[in-house]
């Protein structure tokens, strides 16, 4: 009957709606939600996994409706980390970004208790957002289809779902990215259970796994399946949905979630392919599918294995149904316990197929972690795991403290904490058991010592520090394991970063010497020592290299600044200028950023430490005063100034007292009209400064970014949308300069055909659909076999001055060191009318 149940609840849906809101809080509040997300999932045997592309590609609002309103065991697995991404709430890109994006839906996960997994493994992995792809014929060569393929199906004989939905279709309006996950989803549906694909993985110990429903998105018209979500929720005190758009908000670096209201809404699938019955209309998700171990037993033929599942199953209803007492469910949690352990013995002794063997100790020893769990928060056991330093080095010591407190009104006995630690470390400490009554706490100590050759931190990979605690209830033993309230990160003694990291080296003007600044941390326990060197090109003359710096505490930072005498001819090129503290006899060359947000917590991204040097020619007028209107989002306008251009940042506030008048040029940062309230509250202004003979470059905007199509540019310039009709991801697209006379591509640099080649992730994106015909066309570019864009660069006069917008992806070219990238956006900021 439970699979029904929510046929029934649309009918009660419009009454249910019209409960105040206080009302519907004061219910939920006195309703622990701690408790009930342990004891819901009690109610089912079902898994269900969600695949997608991105991070942020999780169907939230129907996640949340399985695992919160069904207690379906529920995961998302995302090809990759979300790189190729825009940052909303910082100036991380590439990898840092996907490192903060990867924490957030870790975060948002939580709200609809769900749980993540990833293709991609490591930062610069092969899964990786290489940005908008418009085929997933693009991205499978890019991601290496067999590569992502055997991932998927890995995932799928690890985790075993029932049923398979992708978040989006294969269709020519879609990302190339999600494309390739709705495919390869569809692939491993039949593939997972074949043992002849990727048998190496059946050595391992996976099995083949056949996945019984897999659905895709659709409309009502098409659905086979459709119900209804929008229900309240009477312990969360929201519904579905309103569930789904909360962890949708933890999804900050990409501006996610919106406040919605508590209306109904329909999830509306397709069953596309199935192995328990003819796909067509159903009733629920979950026909001809074993709910619970009760229907479960109805497909065995051992009797005394089907007595023993439906008494178990009887015992996670009776809990359910006791629920909100807490002192209820914690009496009767442990014997659940006991049975479960007693039923996976019965089973494994039994003559039942193998099959069915494997797939029901599965299902049992999954219920024997959720039982745990769920011991743990009806009893009140509060655990918490500190280091008294997370940064760790090799080779090094460190405090692990376990603090075990119980809350709850029964005696736990035989307390005993056990650390885990990778291979090769070592703790200290004697932890005997003990035993905590209600309302005792106590701290178990451990010393640790890192191993001398221990894997340096990477992100993606599980806490190399985990505790987990033992104890007993009316003879029964359970256990859960934690992980430290801080990140424990192994770092390299001493961590090296350049000041600056990128850096042009001008051909057209070459100096006679570059400087780079060397940052130094201090990452052991106490004082230390170091000898800094600066490795350079051949014929690069590094004058007071090998400079030695004391450290006096941990995390102490020392810089010392290099100076490199350049050849008297360098060659157009790429060149690196490595560092290299070495200390304690190593010579160590990585670099720390640590990324850390409220949201998310503190975090590390790892890299080789450099300077990427670039050799081209770059003209520019020193005289003329440029002002950039920063967003927050790019990071032009250093990048501009370190070249030797006269750039002043205008930051938020300093728009409407600046005298604009000074200003030769102003460039408006990527997306400014989003982060910046000054700037249309004084984008009148800058319309003035234009028709009083200044020239204004906008750079690239989303329409949702309070663009005014018809106020923001001096005449309607409409920015296109759907984004993926109005964009050029090909970033070795041919690029056409419809007009190679004019200024633009002449003064003060000769743009050739070359000033096109190696561009990274795309040429633009957010092309203007549409245009007054005051505006003047520069360019046409397009992606293999589509029509051109002609608006990449649109230009005209207004008053004594001149306006141009450009939606091409300069920030990246600039913060890449792309040659041509800079010399085309200097000729664009550098136009005056007069020329």
């Amino acid at each position: 009957m439970k699979r029904f149940m929510a046929v029934m609840i649309s009918v009660l849906l419009t009454s249910i709606l019209m409960v105040p809101a206080s009302a519907q809080e004061q219910t939920a509040s006195e309703k622990p939600k701690d408790l009930w997300s342990a004891l819901k999932p009690l109610d089912t045997i079902i898994s269900f996994l969600n695949t997608g592309a991105h991070p942020d590609d999780e169907r939230s609002d129907l996640l949340a409706y399985l695992s919160r309103g069904k207690g379906v065991r529920t995961a998302s697995l995302i090809a990759n980390r979300g790189e190729g991404g825009q940052n909303e709430i910082g100036n991380e890109l590439g990898n840092a970004l996907g490192i903060i994006r990867s924490r957030e839906l870790i975060e948002a996960s939580k709200v609809t208790g769900v749980t993540v997994y990833h293709l991609s493994r490591k930062p610069s992995d092969e899964i990786y957002d290489f940005g908008f792809s418009k085929s997933k014929e693009e991205t499978l060569a890019k991601w290496g289809e067999q590569t992502a393929y055997e991932r998927v199906i890995r995932m799928i004989r690890t985790y075993r779902p029932d049923i398979v939905m992708p978040s989006f279709l294969d269709v020519d309006t879609e990302h190339g990215h999600h494309r390739t996950m709705n495919y390869l989803t569809i692939k491993a549906y039949q593939d997972a259970a074949d043992p002849n694909v990727f048998p190496e993985q059946l050595k391992e110990g996976l099995k083949p796994w056949a996945i019984k429903k897999l659905y895709l998105p659709s409309d009502q018209k098409n659905a086979t399946t459709s119900f209804e979500i929008g229900m309240m929720d009477d312990v969360y005190g929201k519904t579905y949905p309103q569930i789904g758009e909360e962890s949708r908000f933890l999804h900050k670096s990409q501006g996610m979630g919106q406040d919605i209201p508590a209306v109904p809404r329909t999830i509306n699938l397709k069953l596309e392919k199935s192995r328990v019955g003819t796909p067509g209309k159903e009733q629920t998700l979950f026909n001809e599918i074993p709910y619970d171990f009760k229907e479960y037993a109805g497909t065995l033929s051992d009797k005394r294995v089907k007595k023993k599942l439906v008494k178990l199953q009887e015992e996670f209803d009776g809990m359910i149904e006791e629920y909100p007492n807490r002192a209820a469910i914690a009496k009767d949690v442990y014997p659940a316990i006991k049975h479960t352990e007693k039923l996976e013995k019965l089973v494994k002794n039994s003559s039942m197929p193998t099959e069915t063997k494997s797939d029901l100790l599965f299902r049992l020893d999954i219920k024997e972690k959720q039982l745990m769990n769920l011991a743990a928060e009806a009893s009140n056991v509060d655990v918490r795991v500190d280091l008294n330093q997370p940064v760790l080095v090799q080779g090094g010591s460190a405090r692990v403290t376990v603090t075990v407190k119980n809350n709850g009104k029964q005696t736990l006995k035989y307390v005993k904490p056990a650390l885990h630690l990778p291979k090769g470390w070592k703790q200290a400490g004697n932890v005997p058991k003990t035993k905590l009554k209600r309302g005792q706490s106590q701290k178990f100590t451990y010393g640790i010592k890192v191993a001398k050759n221990a894997s340096y931190y990477q992100p993606y990979d599980p806490s190399v520090i985990t505790a987990s605690i033992a104890y007993k209830v009316h003879g029964t033993t359970s256990q859960k394991t934690y992980e430290p309230e801080q990140t424990a990160a192994v770092l390299p003694d001493v961590s090296v970063t350049n000041d600056p990291e990128s850096l042009v080296v001008n051909t057209a003007d070459l100096k006679d010497s570059i400087q780079v600044k060397v940052e130094a941390k201090n990452n052991t326990a106490g004082k230390e020592s170091a000898v800094l060197h600066l490795n350079a090109p051949e014929g690069w003359n590094v004058t007071n290299n090998d400079q030695e710096i004391t450290f006096k505490e941990k995390g102490e930072v020392q810089s010392a600044t290099f100076t490199i005498d350049l050849p008297q001819s360098v060659k157009e090129n790429d060149y690196n200028l490595q560092p290299e503290a070495r200390v304690n006899g190593k010579q160590l060359s990585t670099s720390v950023q640590v990324i850390s947000y409220p949201h998310i917590g503190t975090f590390y991204y790892l890299y080789d430490a450099g300077t990427k040097a670039t050799a081209f020619p770059l003209h520019f007028d020193v005289d003329k005063k440029i002002g950039y209107v920063e967003s927050g989002f790019d990071s032009v306008s250093g990048k501009l100034r370190a070249v030797g251009m006269n750039v002043v940042s205008l930051e938020k506030g300093e728009l409407e007292s600046a005298d604009l008048s000074q200003f030769d040029t102003i460039v408006v940062g990527i997306r400014a009209y989003l982060s910046r309230e000054d700037l249309l509250q004084n984008n009148s202004k800058l319309l003035d400064f234009v028709k009083n003979g200044g020239h204004l470059v906008v750079q690239y905007h989303k329409p949702e970014d309070k663009w005014d199509a018809e106020k923001s540019a001096p005449y309607k310039l409409v920015i296109g949308s759907p984004s993926i009709r109005w964009r050029v991801t090909d970033e070795n697209a041919k690029v056409t300069m419809t007009k190679p006379e004019h200024p633009l591509f002449n003064t003060p640099n000769k743009i050739t055909d070359s000033d096109w080649d190696h561009w990274v992730q795309e040429r633009g994106l957010y092309y203007p659909s549409d245009w007054d015909n005051h505006f003047e066309t520069f360019v046409s570019m397009a992606d293999p076999g589509e029509q051109p864009f002609n608006g990449g660069i649109l230009m005209t006069d207004y008053g004594k001055g001149s306006y141009l917008y450009t939606n091409l992806v300069w920030y990246r070219q600039i913060q890449n060191n792309v040659p041509g990238g800079y010399r085309i956006f200097t000729n664009l900021i550098d136009y005056s009318k007069e020329q």
